[in-house]
């Protein structure tokens, strides 16, 4: 490992929850706008986590907690693996175990809506899996290598170029990932659900505040993942980079507040027909090439 390395993992570590938390209250004051509100601050979600520390903490099991804390462990270990330039597969893999682990702790409470939104949460894993991992694999046949720090310091194409419909499916179940419509079926930030909060009901006080700082890396990351994209070895690209992640990310705004929530039903079909045709289609016509050259 690197110096460079290290330093990208104390920085993502350190750093991660604060633009997190800034990401979030952004969030919160474009879609205040776009709905004809004035918005929180943009502090608010760090006075919500405050809040949440000095509450008290209902306890419905104690391996709920050990359940919470190990899925705020695997989020931090997903970001460091990716910022630190390790294999995009490890990464992928560390972040399914981590959302594993937050599926487990809903179920552990025995609660109605928590099990109904562990039970959506699994759903959505199933939808955007394979999506993740076409990712992995396109920037394979694209790079050569599977290195987030080969990948970012390459010399050649920056991998858009060859993977704009792995990207194009990537933005789509991102949306899943990011929890906001059509596909914020498990839990979500707006309180219109008819399972309360879902996979998060039976989580308070510190329990709480723990999904929400894990959401908060969790984003970065996935914002990190956007950005590979973008980057080679040449300066200009994190310009680039930065640029592709702003609009992505007001997309993503955009499409949550002009959409409806959707069954899981669509949400699958949607998601795998996503996959094979934008993703799976490019992956087959990079592969071709690649074999042809």
């Amino acid at each position: 490992m690197t110096l460079n390395s290290i330093i990208c993992i104390i920085a993502y570590i350190l750093f991660a929850p604060v633009l997190g938390g800034l990401t979030s209250g952004i969030d919160r004051k474009i879609t205040a706008r776009m709905q004809g509100r004035q918005g929180p601050p943009l502090l608010q979600p760090f006075y919500d986590v405050i809040k949440l520390m000095k509450k008290e903490t209902v306890v419905v099991n104690h391996v709920q907690i050990f359940y919470l804390l190990t899925f705020l462990i695997f989020v931090i270990f997903t970001g460091t693996l990716f910022f630190g330039g390790f294999d995009l597969l490890l990464v992928f893999f560390a972040l399914t175990t981590a959302n594993l682990f937050l599926i487990l702790a809903a179920t552990s409470s025995h609660s109605p809506y928590s099990t109904m939104g562990a039970n959506r949460e699994m759903m959505q894993m199933l939808s955007y899996e394979p999506m993740v991992l076409l990712t992995a694999v396109g920037f394979y046949l694209s790079t050569g290598t599977f290195k987030v720090r080969e990948i970012v310091h390459s010399t050649g194409h920056i991998p858009i170029l060859t993977l704009p419909g792995v990207f194009v499916g990537f933005v789509f179940i991102l949306t899943i990932k990011l929890r906001k419509h059509p596909f914020d079926l498990a839990t979500s930030h707006h309180a219109h659900q008819e399972m309360v909060k879902g996979i998060t009901t039976e989580f308070s006080g510190r329990m709480f505040a723990i999904v929400e700082i894990a959401h908060w890396y969790e984003n970065i990351f996935l914002m990190g993942v956007i950005a590979l994209f973008f980057l080679n070895a040449s300066k200009w690209t994190i310009i680039l980079a930065a640029t592709a992640v702003s609009i992505t990310y007001f997309i993503e705004i955009l499409v949550d507040n002009t959409n409806a929530r959707v069954k899981w039903q669509k949400m699958f079909k949607n998601s795998w027909i996503t996959t094979i045709i934008i993703g799976a289609l490019n992956i087959f016509i990079l592969e071709v090439f690649t074999k042809g050259v």
